[in-house]
């Protein structure tokens, strides 16, 4: 499966993206780019609070929770040949987001062969809650030959990623899907 940012605003926002990015816990960047033993090629694309108040009047007429959002970054790293992702840099992934106080809600729950070397997409959910507000989430969709990382940042209501999903490159949420949080370390 390929994720694929299409339409005419994003050659231009790639242009003009700034260096805003979501709120990511100390050393994300650093364990995102050493997971797989393949080297990537990386491209990024960042939507900065002024780039969405644009682009907010092409989303539901103007309404719903642009507005609230800080950035919106999305990152794909594509591999020449099939993945391997290592077990260990996985689990620091999964660990500086537990300890910066994100809570992981979707784990494919897969074997530690699928998930090392997918034959399928598998997909991880981080949301980060101040009160009973989300202020950042981070979707990671790891494949065979790809990898894609959506960060959101800005104060979020839990339906609002409803709203935002299909567009900016989130994956369509299905509304009656029905969440359940990860098992604690996982």
């Amino acid at each position: 499966m390929k994720l694929r940012l299409v339409g005419g605003s994003v050659a231009l926002a790639m242009g003009l993206a700034m260096c805003a990015a979501a709120q990511q816990p100390a050393g994300v960047a650093e364990d995102l780019q050493g997971l797989t033993s393949e080297h990537a090629m990386h491209t990024a694309i960042t939507f900065d609070h002024d780039m969405l108040q644009a682009a907010a009047g092409f989303m539901n007429g103007g309404d719903g929770p642009v507005g609230q959002l800080n950035s919106i970054t999305v990152e794909n790293y594509r591999y020449r040949e099939p993945a391997f992702y290592i077990p260990e840099n996985m689990h620091a992934l999964v660990a500086a987001y537990r300890d910066a106080g994100w809570k992981h809600l979707v784990d494919q729950n897969a074997s530690a062969a699928e998930s090392a070397s997918p034959n399928k997409p598998l997909t991880d959910l981080w949301l980060h809650f101040r009160g009973a507000e989300i202020d950042d989430v981070t979707v990671i969709v790891r494949a065979r030959k790809q990898m894609s990382v959506i960060e959101v940042s800005g104060v979020l209501k839990p339906l609002d990623l409803v709203h935002l999903s299909g567009h900016f490159g989130i994956p369509k949420v299905d509304p009656d899907a029905v969440m359940v949080p990860a098992a604690p370390g996982k």
